[in-house]
């Protein structure tokens, strides 16, 4: 069966002598993986369009499980998001989640506009930071495990504040219940309200926000937390984010 579909490339790697193997994340058929063949040749016709973050409109054949590329269009290259090293990296780990986090074929034309509308931002220079947590909660919400921050997970209580933030038991807790983990994160007010937003934010509309470092520290350490403990994938490209982080580079 021939197909045409919007999609963005999640996953490039070499097979064999001259051919890649690209996953797409589609609008209309969520993962797919399609045989590329001679795309590694410099003068082959599929070499851009097979390249990380690429958005285009893919034809491809497909029998089996795997597709095989006949033409495409390049929409958008993203080569900014290749050539700078921490673009690189954050826009790695987009993809990663979704390769990781959602399965073959499930199509979600939301979240493709949301993957779609991140990179784009981390092109046009948007704050990363942002962009990772604001899609960290696309995901999880997409996963059907969004922590509850409109009231405390524990009792039920809505306030007031202080409040903390537990990754264990799935949001926030009232400062009465928050013996009951030990390891919850305190959180400012600022902090529960930026959650609260990102949750429902459409990355399509989003504009420049400031935030405070100590405000992102602590929106890092409580997705970060939470995504282990509830999302239940492992994801390579944080190894070289923590990099980046560690030793500034």
């Amino acid at each position: 069966m021939l197909y045409r579909v919007e999609g963005i490339v999640i996953r490039s790697f070499d097979y064999g002598e001259g051919n890649k193997i690209i996953t797409l994340y589609t609008q209309t058929h969520g993962k797919i993986g399609v045989m590329a063949r001679g795309a590694k040749k410099l003068k082959s016709r599929h070499a851009a369009i097979t390249q990380l973050f690429t958005y285009g409109e893919f034809v491809f054949y497909k029998t089996g499980q795997l597709g095989s590329l006949n033409d495409g269009e390049i929409l958008e290259a993203h080569y900014q998001l290749r050539e700078d090293l921490h673009l690189a990296a954050y826009a790695s780990y987009l993809v990663e989640m979704v390769d990781k986090m959602v399965s073959d074929n499930e199509a979600s034309e939301f979240l493709f506009e949301q993957l779609k509308s991140a990179l784009k931002a981390l092109q046009e220079s948007k704050d990363p930071q942002i962009i990772l947590r604001l899609f960290e909660m696309k995901m999880l919400s997409f996963s059907g495990v969004a922590p509850v921050l409109d009231a405390c997970v524990n009792c039920g209580r809505e306030g007031p504040p202080p409040f903390s933030l537990s990754p264990g038991l799935g949001g926030l807790l009232c400062a009465a219940c928050r013996s009951r983990d030990p390891k919850s994160i305190q959180a400012g007010e600022g902090t529960v309200k930026l959650l609260k937003l990102l949750q429902q934010l459409d990355l399509r509309r989003l504009g420049k926000i400031g935030v405070k470092e100590e405000t992102k520290a602590q929106l890092k350490q409580f997705l970060r937390a939470y995504m282990d403990a509830h999302a239940g994938v492992h994801l390579r490209s944080l190894h070289f984010l923590d990099q980046m982080d560690k030793y500034d580079i």
